[in-house]
């Protein structure tokens, strides 16, 4: 393997190291929240969403040298996209699965549970959504090359969490490498959310008739979408997940070295036995590393550090802001769209290393200034909401 070839796993090692020691920094001056109910989780997250920054960074360097935008030609570099997004789903079952089994012992209040998903997926995204309309403006130069009413229909389809659809907006062909096309993996995560009162019958809990409704309309429209199975299998790794965690014995063995190391060789095991994530053993070999994770295993005590946990509570804005700053960096400050500007892979990397801190910069900065106070509104708009419906007549939320 050339150490310096743009398929390299050196420089996703630096970058990594890099957010890892910018997130540090930061700790000093910013405070981490106290550690979760599966403090791992949390650490882990900031890593995934590195894991596909990396990912789009590689297929941007065959993307400036004339390559269609597609999977880069490294087993390595497409598990750090796809796998970690399918980890993520398994975090989603997991922590979600996870209330419906408490459920069984105390109420869970579901108006609050939405609430809260509306208010920490919908700011944040919003946000995006202009940063990609007013590049699309910049990238047509400020004028219609369609009919508004068109227009207007191409960016409700990104409003929608590009359920529908994802289109060029305004004849603009690279709208969707404006954001990596990283949305695809969010209408996933709404559905779930959406099926979590069916899901609750299957663990005794009887959600009141609303949300079951909204439960059975949700797979309704699910059959109805061009969902692939092996992503919603990904949830179901969580859920054993949740199963598993409630077991003493497994997390007893689950925070000793060996299962260090099952995780390690699973992990080695999915991404050099298999060409793409896109397959259930895959799936089952991280499943395994994310059991062993969520019953407390720390990776060596990686996971547990407040820079891992500083760079997991701002995983969202990672996640959906390294395809702008990407665009930004390649298209606008390097003009990727010249003759001559692709890069060799040493001055390529480069860049991307240059990138990072400021990628976690940016990305604390959202969490503080969108996510933060957003999760925080949660309480107060669902107490506002819950006297608005008790004073109706079908009194939804009682």
């Amino acid at each position: 393997m050339d150490l310096l070839g743009p398929v390299s796993p050196l420089p996703s090692a630096a970058a990594l190291l890099l957010a890892f020691a910018t997130a540090a920094l930061l700790g000093r001056r910013a405070s981490v929240a106290a550690p979760g109910r599966f403090a791992s989780i949390d650490g882990l997250r900031g890593y995934l969403a590195l894991g596909v920054f990396l990912h789009h960074a590689c297929i941007w360097y065959f993307y400036q040298h004339g390559a269609v935008w597609q999977l880069p030609p490294s087993r390595l570099y497409t598990h750090l996209g796809h796998s970690s997004v399918a980890v993520f789903f398994m975090i989603t079952g997991l922590l979600f699965f996870s209330k419906l089994l408490d459920a069984r012992e105390r109420p869970l209040d579901w108006l609050k549970l939405f609430v809260s998903r509306l208010l920490r997926l919908v700011p944040l995204y919003l946000a995006v959504m202009a940063l990609l309309f007013a590049t699309v403006a910049v990238l047509s130069g400020g004028e219609l090359q369609e009919p508004a009413r068109t227009v207007l229909k191409q960016a409700l389809r990104w409003l929608g969490f590009t359920m529908y659809g994802n289109p060029p907006i305004n004849q603009v062909e690279v709208t969707k490498i404006v954001v990596a096309g990283v949305t695809w993996s969010l209408p996933y995560e709404w559905f779930f959310y959406g099926l979590l009162p069916l899901l609750a019958l299957g663990v005794g809990v009887r959600p009141r008739w609303p949300y079951l409704l909204l439960g059975l309309l949700t797979l309704l429209a699910l059959l109805d979408w061009h969902a692939l199975a092996v992503h919603l299998w990904a949830f179901a790794g969580g859920i054993a997940a949740a199963w598993a965690v409630r077991s003493r014995r497994l997390c007893r063995f689950a925070q000793g070295r060996m299962a260090s190391l099952l995780i390690i060789t699973s992990v080695a095991a999915a991404v050099g036995g298999f060409a793409v994530a896109t397959d259930y053993t895959v799936l089952l070999l991280l499943g395994i590393a994310f059991v062993l994770v969520a019953c407390g295993n720390s990776l060596f005590g990686l996971l547990l550090h407040p820079a891992s946990r500083l760079l997991g509570e701002m995983a969202y804005s990672l996640y959906l802001l390294h395809g702008v700053l990407l665009f930004y960096l390649f298209h606008f400050a390097l003009g990727a769209d010249r003759p001559g500007a692709a890069l060799p892979p040493s001055q390529h990397w480069a860049w991307v290393l240059a990138l990072t801190p400021v990628l976690v910069l940016v990305a604390h900065a959202s969490f503080r200034c969108i996510e933060a106070p957003a999760m925080r509104a949660v309480p107060a708009w669902a107490a506002a909401l819950r006297r608005r419906l008790q004073r109706s007549p079908d009194r939804l939320a009682a």
